[in-house]
């Protein structure tokens, strides 16, 4: 018999992963030294907001869905929490105290990518939990945590140089 969990759960920590997300960002450009950088992570702050509007509808329309057949319920939320747990939003201090602990730009752009790429990862594993009709929402999210990936890497590049 196959068995269920609140997917509606995992579309929740989505919404609180995007918050923190926010927070993250917008003590970055609050903190930034020149209008370009207080502009590039605004746009940032920005993108998380509409990420969490997205899964918040996500959420709000998800009930029970059935797990993968190789996993049990507990085995599957296992990995679901080691997946949080090693997020770098959930496994540090909330995203604001996260800004202020960066002692450089090159410093908040590498912790920027490594949030980006953990939501990125989380993203790709909710993909396969939510019904057909939510799962291009999820997927284009993942496309846009891969672009916002790119473009920290491509303003690291550029503050190196």
């Amino acid at each position: 018999m196959a068995e269920f969990f609140k997917a509606a759960e995992i579309a929740a920590t989505a919404v609180e992963m995007e918050r923190r997300g926010q927070e993250f960002y917008k003590a970055l450009a609050r903190a930034a030294d020149n209008e370009e950088v207080k502009r590039f992570f605004e746009y940032f702050a920005t993108e998380e907001s509409r990420h969490e509007g997205i899964f918040q509808g996500i959420a709000d329309q998800l009930g029970p869905v059935e797990l993968p057949a190789w996993s049990s319920n507990e085995e599957y939320m296992d990995y679901v929490q080691a997946l949080l747990d090693s997020h770098a939003l959930f496994s540090r201090p909330q995203g604001y105290d996260m800004a202020g602990q960066c002692k450089s730009l090159e410093e908040a752009l590498r912790m920027a990518m490594s949030f980006e790429k953990d939501s990125l990862l989380f993203f790709m594993e909710m993909a396969e939990l939510v019904p057909e009709k939510q799962r291009e929402a999820v997927k284009r999210c993942a496309a846009e945590e891969r672009l916002h990936l790119r473009q920290l890497g491509e303003m690291l590049k550029r503050t190196a140089a």
